[in-house]
């Protein structure tokens, strides 16, 4: 999803050298849209293994 995000910011700046602003602005906020669904999945999903890290540690005790 990252590399999405980095794809759509070099479209971005592809279309705003070659003078189409509309579509620079719109990949620029889908770059934007990708980049926080991806920080919030990592997020997501590193709390979810450190709690599933936690109840395999327990459970050797």
């Amino acid at each position: 999803m990252i590399k999405l995000a980095i794809l759509c910011l070099v479209i971005a700046a592809v279309a705003a050298i070659l003078g189409f602003g509309g579509l620079a602005g719109t990949m620029v906020d889908v770059a934007i849209v990708l980049a926080v669904i991806a920080t919030v999945l990592f997020v997501v999903f590193l709390v979810l293994g450190i709690m599933a890290g936690r109840k395999v540690k327990n459970t050797f005790k």
